[in-house]
């Protein structure tokens, strides 16, 4: 009869149903595995990326998606280190600490609260993820962070030495613009993402997007450059040492990675201005 066909017909859809999420999990599987493979193999993954990275997939953080195998934010089930990653509470800084971190001299712990004219030091394979404001971070190995600002609002950074990860919010009008300085670069921020390392001889700087308007220190602002950028456009080398007026030169796409803008961005509310898992940035986006 007419019912039992009804009946039939949507058991079968169910099975079909039920057929196409566990072919779809194990496909997840599949890539997720090829990836912590990928990077565990991978030159140009550094050793403390590689190790965030494979230790966010085994923990099921992230999972592999696309053609292109980048992860993106398992909301579901994501775990990380028995967390999802999310919004911080206004309580709370820290979202991890690897090895040795300290603030202001003091050893941190996941309770220590980051306020705007702290400083903040890692030591050999160590790094932190945190957040001040409307800004995080991810705080590389060997690195000094000097902070400046009021209230719980940046002003401005200093990098001593080392690398960092940063994602800025937006500055009201009536607030004072972010400025970034290194021991040889200044860096004026707008609304952005980006990627730095300082030594005393140069700085890198990839404005992953957003704006930045950057100058070397040493021929007192003559070579300076604004960079727009949308997804990891124009990375640039400051350097100490060169001609008056050129010492801001093209650099390749390094050390840094979508998914831990993503993860960043997920601690302070926001998601980066593009679709994470669209494209592979383990290369340059251009020759240079």
């Amino acid at each position: 009869n007419c019912e039992g066909v009804r009946t039939k017909n949507s058991l079968f859809i169910y099975d079909k149903l039920n057929l196409t999420k566990k072919l779809l999990k194990v496909i997840q599987q599949v890539k997720t595995m090829f990836y912590i493979n990928k990077i565990s193999n991978d030159e140009d993954y550094d050793d403390p990326r590689r190790e965030f990275l494979t230790k966010m997939l085994g923990a099921g953080a992230f999972t592999a998606t696309g053609a292109s195998g980048i992860l993106m934010p398992d909301t579901a089930e994501a775990q990380l280190f028995g967390r999802v990653p999310k919004k911080m509470k206004k309580n709370k800084s820290f979202y991890q600490i690897k090895g040795d971190v300290a603030v202001n001299g003091k050893s941190a712990t996941e309770d220590t609260f980051v306020e705007t004219n702290d400083e903040v030091v890692t030591g050999d394979s160590s790094s932190a993820i945190f957040v001040v404001g409307r800004d995080a971070f991810i705080l590389r190995e060997n690195s000094r962070l000097k902070l400046s600002g009021t209230g719980l609002l940046l002003n401005s950074m200093r990098l001593f030495s080392g690398k960092i990860l940063s994602v800025f919010g937006k500055r009201r009008a009536n607030e004072q613009k972010h400025l970034m300085q290194t021991q040889v670069a200044t860096i004026g921020i707008r609304g952005t993402g980006v990627y730095c390392e300082s030594d005393p001889e140069k700085t890198y700087l990839c404005t992953c997007y957003g704006v930045t308007d950057m100058a070397a220190k040493s021929d007192k602002g003559a070579s300076r450059e604004r960079v727009e950028s949308f997804r990891h456009d124009a990375p640039k080398y400051i350097l100490k040492d060169g001609a008056t007026g050129k010492k801001i030169v093209a650099a390749p796409f390094i050390n840094h990675t979508d998914e831990e803008l993503l993860l960043v961005e997920t601690l302070v509310g926001r998601k980066p201005p593009y679709s994470v898992g669209t494209d592979d940035y383990s290369s340059p986006r251009r020759e240079y």
